[in-house]
Formats: structure tokens, C-alpha cells, sequence
């Protein structure tokens, strides 16, 4: 339970993380909207139109961090009590991004796979999860130091 619980705690500030890449990429027009806020729109607040809602900001908000809080947790379970490498926590991520976005997101009709979708977001959203799992990793094995 420690392992899933320390990786909970690193995988909200590896989301934090890569949350401010996302933003980033927003501003600089590679992503008209947050994938997770679209997410929430479909998938949290059904029978919301397609145009962006007042709560979807909040709501999705939550939700990316809930989402990378498990994606943690697992990782934490993953890793044991070991004191995972950045590499090993950017192989993650990216397993992360590919699950997601070349699996259950286009399954569902959320948001098309990687190779259809508009290359500037796909490649964001790529690339914004190379940090998260850095951070991941470094987090964790940071908590993890051995006793002094």
C-alpha cells in the first residue's frame, strides 16, 4: 500500500508538471483545447454540447490529476520499493500516452488516434508526457531515499 500511496503523491506533481507543458503548448497554438477537458465534456458531463462548458475546466481538471494520481499509484506498485531511473519513468510515460491516446481514447470515440490527429496536438500531447514520467520517477525515487 506505501508503494501505490507514494506514487499517488508523485504522479499529482508529475500531472502538475505536465499540466504546465500542455498549457504551454496551448499558448503557442500546437492545441485549441486541453485533451482532459474534452474528456471530461464526452465522458464526466454527458449530454453537454460540443462547444466547451463552464464546468468541463474544473471537472477535467480534477479528473487529469485523479487520472495521473492512478497512473502514479500503478507505477508505485510497478517499481515496489525500488528508486525508478528518469529513463525508466519516461518509458511510462510514453506507455501511459500510448495506451491512452492509441487506445481507450480513440475506442471510445473521445479524441482519434496519435496518427489523425492534427500532428501539432498529438505531438504536444507526446511530448508532454516524456515529463510526466520523468517526474514520476524522480519523485518517487526522491521519496524513496535511503534513511541517513
Amino acid at each position: 500500500m506505501r508503494a501505490a500511496g507514494e506514487g499517488a503523491v508523485a504522479g499529482v506533481v508529475a500531472t502538475s508538471v505536465m499540466t504546465g507543458w500542455m498549457r504551454a503548448a496551448r499558448r503557442c497554438g500546437l492545441m485549441r483545447e486541453q485533451p482532459h477537458h474534452r474528456i471530461a465534456r464526452v465522458v464526466l458531463l454527458p449530454g453537454s454540447s460540443e462547444k466547451p462548458t463552464s464546468a468541463e475546466r474544473p471537472v477535467g481538471g480534477i479528473a487529469h490529476l485523479g487520472f495521473g494520481a492512478a497512473m502514479g499509484a500503478a507505477f508505485g506498485l510497478l517499481t515496489g520499493r525500488h528508486r525508478p531511473s528518469a529513463p525508466a519513468g519516461a518509458v511510462y510515460g510514453v506507455g501511459v500516452w500510448a495506451v491512452s491516446y492509441q487506445g481507450w481514447l480513440p475506442l471510445s470515440g473521445i479524441m482519434p488516434p496519435a496518427h489523425r490527429d492534427r500532428p501539432g496536438r498529438a505531438v504536444a500531447i507526446f511530448i508532454a508526457h516524456l515529463p510526466y514520467g520523468v517526474t514520476l520517477a524522480l519523485t518517487l525515487r526522491r521519496m524513496r531515499r535511503s534513511p541517513r
